[in-house]
């Protein structure tokens, strides 16, 4: 089968054959329609995520039909229409992963293939109004979302809330969901154009964070924030801080502009304020998140589809961060056929 394949970090992944899975006890192989790319993807290339392994097939997010099943498999059948849970042995604490806890694509092999062999406990039933493509942007980018608004970040209706790095696919389901949640939501981006395609989703306003008075601008004109969702950190971090209502919390997700500078830890305790991680989320959050995208009507925000084959330069490119939503690939060209009814 054809593949997308880390043969050693700081090399792009290679479009090659490789074999095919054999079918194991327990396991289930998913021929896949359609796959998702994550910044995740982008740092293993790079060779900045732990516990490389090579050859590996990339890949976390998938969506497909069930074409084999192994022996002792009873949930599941031929021809289920299936959208994957990006990681295995969560464990039995939905407070936090085990420390086993992996996800698709490394160590193991992943989605950016025409077949994966997973668990049954990984599938779950492919939302129906949703395109192949739609799905497969859902797992990872939809999954930490989900998690660090609505289970850490306990989003209620009417709050404010800001959203930082708005294009990039957890922000921008980030925005979907507290949307559908009837929060006040206000975003930044280095991009006017980010902004304001946020503003088409349900944003109210929008900063440039490359402006360094946008935070003071922003407190000025709606006041402090209730939640704030940042996946950034880096020297903005202790801004970010001053920005909260007393009691109020700043969940992360992610480091991408480095360690914090600074941290004031006065305004912490003084202020009763909550700094919460986040990071994927159970099988439980992944139904419950499922559930909650099927309730509101929404549908991921896809930037582009493209071949497989071309996925290793979209990986390459990521570095860039030109995209607003989900990055998704295909394997075939039917995968926007509109849902059977």
């Amino acid at each position: 089968m054809k593949a997308l394949v880390l043969t050693e970090p700081k090399t792009d992944a290679r479009f090659t054959e490789i074999e095919s899975p054999s079918i194991a006890p327990g396991k289930v192989i998913v021929r896949l329609k359609a796959a998702s790319l994550n910044r995740r993807d982008y740092w293993i290339t790079q060779g900045l995520y732990p516990g490389i392994k090579t050859p590996c097939t990339l890949g976390s997010d998938g969506a497909g039909i069930i074409e084999t099943l192994g022996e002792g498999v009873e949930k599941r059948s031929v021809g289920d229409e299936v959208v994957l849970y990006p990681g295995r042995d969560w464990g039995t604490n939905e407070a936090a992963q085990a420390d086993d806890f992996a996800v698709l694509g490394m160590p193991d092999n992943g989605t950016f293939a025409q077949c994966v062999m997973v668990s049954q406990d990984q599938l779950f039933a492919k939302p129906q109004d949703l395109d192949w493509s739609e799905t497969a942007a859902l797992p990872v980018a939809g999954l930490t979302a989900f998690r660090s608004t609505m289970v850490q970040g306990r989003i209620q209706p009417g709050q404010r809330i800001l959203i930082t790095g708005i294009g990039g696919g957890v922000a921008v389901f980030a925005l979907q969901i507290a949307v559908a949640q009837r929060a006040q939501v206000i975003v930044t981006s280095s991009r006017e154009e980010k902004i304001q395609a946020a503003k088409t989703l349900g944003a109210e306003a929008g900063y440039l964070y490359t402006d360094p008075t946008w935070n003071r601008t922003a407190l000025k004109e709606h006041g402090p924030f209730d939640l704030i969702i940042d996946g950034a950190g880096g020297p903005g971090y202790g801004d970010l801080i001053a920005l909260l209502k007393p009691g109020g919390r700043l969940v992360n997700y992610g480091s991408t502009a480095g360690r914090p500078e600074s941290l004031d830890l006065f305004k912490v305790f003084w202020r009763q304020l909550s700094l919460i991680g986040s990071t994927l989320g159970s099988p439980r959050d992944f139904q419950a998140f499922l559930l909650f995208v099927e309730q509101h009507g929404i549908r991921p925000v896809v930037d582009q589809c493209i071949p497989l084959s071309e996925g290793g330069q979209a990986i390459a490119a990521m570095q860039q961060a030109s995209q607003f939503g989900k990055i998704t690939l295909h394997m075939e060209e039917s995968i926007f056929a509109p849902p059977q009814t």
